[in-house]
C-alpha cells in the first residue's frame, strides 16, 4: 500500500480534521479546490503520555496511510513524525482563460510555398571543380584507340 497524506494548515490539523488524503501534490491541489498547497511537510511532534493513545487512534482514523511513524527521543518519550500537505495562507490564484485562437481567413493566399521552396535546399557552387589531369577518368566514354 502507498503513503497518502492528509491536508492540514498543521501537523496537529492534519491529525484530528483531515476530510481526505492524496498521494500525490496534484491529487493534493484537486482535494484542496480553492486553496493552494504550500509543501508535503514533516512536523516532530511530542505529545503527552496521556494524549498519545488520543493522537495514535485519530492517526489509525484518518483516511492517510503511513504518514505517522512512531520514535523515541534521547528521554525515552514518544516522538511522533507526522507528514502531511501543508495548506497555503493565501487562497489560490485562479487560472487565467485561454486566448480564443482565430481561424485563419479562407479567402487569404497561401505563402507557403514563397518560404520554404523559393531558393534551392543546398547551396550550389558556381565554380566548376578543378580537375587534376592525372586523374583516371573510369566513368567516362570509352576512347577508340
Amino acid at each position: 500500500m502507498s503513503h497518502a497524506y492528509p491536508l492540514g494548515k498543521t501537523a496537529r490539523d492534519a491529525l484530528k480534521n483531515a476530510q481526505a488524503a492524496a498521494r500525490t501534490r496534484y491529487e493534493a491541489e484537486e482535494l484542496a479546490e480553492n486553496v493552494a498547497i504550500a509543501s508535503l511537510e514533516t512536523e516532530w511532534i511530542t505529545p503527552a503520555e496521556k494524549d498519545l493513545a488520543k493522537i495514535l487512534e485519530q492517526a489509525e482514523t484518518n483516511p492517510g496511510h503511513g504518514f505517522v511513524q512512531n520514535y523515541e527521543d534521547g528521554a525515552g518519550n514518544t516522538v511522533l513524525a507526522v507528514t502531511y500537505w501543508k495548506l497555503a495562507k493565501t487562497p489560490k490564484k485562479p487560472k487565467p482563460k485561454p486566448r480564443p485562437i482565430q481561424d485563419p481567413d479562407p479567402n487569404q493566399e497561401d505563402h507557403t510555398d514563397d518560404l520554404y521552396f523559393k531558393s534551392g535546399r543546398t547551396k550550389k557552387s558556381r565554380r566548376k571543380r578543378f580537375v587534376d589531369p592525372n586523374q583516371m577518368d573510369l566513368f567516362g566514354a570509352a576512347k577508340d584507340d
